[in-house]
């Protein structure tokens, strides 16, 4: 008999609940991306002005080692916790104190090394986090509601990115208040998630056995899984080129005679844009059922504004590229959470699937600082690096179009 904890969902969560996911994945993502945008490229130049480049590429090529790492990791313990006080609520914790700490550590450190090691703590547990927050999704979400959730998911990561930029430069000020106010966010995020909701205990009798050989789907057995997977790698490839570097390009090939406000002006775009790509794409793809033509859409707005940039790498042409691929991107992680859990394998091992499915997510963050370098010494400065995102986008449609068993 199928225990509570691994039946498919029929009951739809309610607003009060999604709320609260809501808010838990803003502080997760508020800790990643405000460090990545702002707060990490102004302590690398700090310990290295001359080689500022690489002291960030390393710094956060580590980081994602760990966390393409911890996330499989995480999920599959969490998979098999049998706590009383759930099976995911415990690890969103502990990930979120974790994540903390290292953030407190960032918050002094004057050297490369220091900057590895909270970075990498850091990384260890908002990933654990990550792995927590979104196995609730398939746990307690019904199907026909997915796309609307994951719209919220979608916006909360890039709302993060936003508020991040306005937290470390607006509301506080300096390196060690703005690592503290994130690590404030994410704890206080994950206490309210962790209080309020309800998380479902996983009998003893039904724990699946510990087997870490199952950390790998394959292929073979699960070819809409590894579709999506690559697809989800292809679009976040994408996004690094076209993010990571973002303050940089600003002040190096724009010339913005203040690249932090640029960047928040252009964060507020694309936040903005964000939400209602993914409000207006997810209550439509739950309406119609349908995840892989919105996709497709999505991915071609991404790789427009990529483009525009490649073409036209001016403040101008910024303002215009922000919006579209806020739409694009809100677009798809509306439709990519309903259609990736929609081609999990096993209900005993969401939180894990979803861990490898999250590598997706993490891997990109070590490929594109490498790839970045090349492109941007051999293949025309950031013109390169922007058209090369696009190519990277554009291949992230053809893969989902592979995927059969999701309309």
């Amino acid at each position: 008999m199928t225990t509570e904890a691994l039946a498919e969902p029929v009951v739809p969560v309610r607003r009060s609940w999604m709320t609260w996911l809501f808010l838990a994945n803003l502080g997760l993502w508020l800790a990643i991306y405000a460090p990545i945008q702002v707060l990490l490229p102004q302590q690398a130049e700090l310990v290295d002005a001359a080689g500022k480049e690489a002291v960030f590429g390393l710094v956060t090529g580590v980081g994602a080692v760990v966390a393409l790492i911890a996330n499989p990791l995480i999920g599959l313990s969490s998979d098999r916790t049998t706590s009383r006080f759930g099976r995911r609520h415990p690890w969103t914790l502990a990930g979120a104190l974790v994540g903390a700490a290292g953030l407190a550590v960032l918050s002094s450190a004057a050297t490369v090394g220091a900057m590895v090691l909270g970075w990498c703590l850091v990384q260890a547990g908002v990933n654990g986090m990550l792995a927590s927050l979104t196995s609730a999704v398939p746990d307690r979400v019904p199907v026909r509601q997915r796309a609307k959730v994951g719209g919220l998911v979608g916006v909360a990561q890039m709302l993060g990115t936003v508020l991040g930029a306005v937290v470390v430069t607006v509301l506080v000020t300096g390196l060690t208040s703005g690592y503290l106010a994130c690590a404030a966010v994410v704890v206080a995020g994950a206490l309210a998630f962790v209080l309020i909701t309800p998380d479902v205990r996983l009998p003893l009798d039904a724990r699946p056995a510990l087997r870490w050989r199952e950390l790998w789907v394959s292929p073979r057995r699960h070819p809409d899984f590894a579709w999506a997977w690559c697809a989800h790698f292809m679009i976040n490839l994408g996004n690094a080129f076209g993010t990571l570097y973002l303050l940089y390009f600003l002040g190096d090939a724009v010339r913005h005679p203040s690249p932090e406000d640029g960047l928040l002006v252009l964060m507020l775009l694309y936040g903005v844009a964000l939400a209602i790509g993914a409000f207006v794409v997810g209550a439509h793809s739950d309406r119609t059922g349908r995840r892989k033509p919105f996709v497709l859409m999505a991915a071609g707005v991404m790789a427009v504004a990529a483009l525009i940039l490649a073409a036209w790498p001016t403040w101008t042409a910024a303002l215009v590229a922000a919006p579209l691929l806020g739409v694009g991107f809100g677009g798809y992680w509306a439709v990519a959470l309903a259609l990736l859990t929609q081609v999990l394998p096993a209900a005993s091992d969401r939180a894990k699937d979803l861990g490898v499915l999250n590598i997706a997510n993490s891997l990109p963050q070590v490929v594109a600082p490498l790839l970045a370098t090349f492109v941007l010494a051999s293949l025309g400065g950031y013109r390169g690096l922007f058209a090369v995102s696009a190519v990277a986008t554009l291949c992230a449609a053809l893969l989902v179009s592979r995927v059969r068993s999701v309309a």
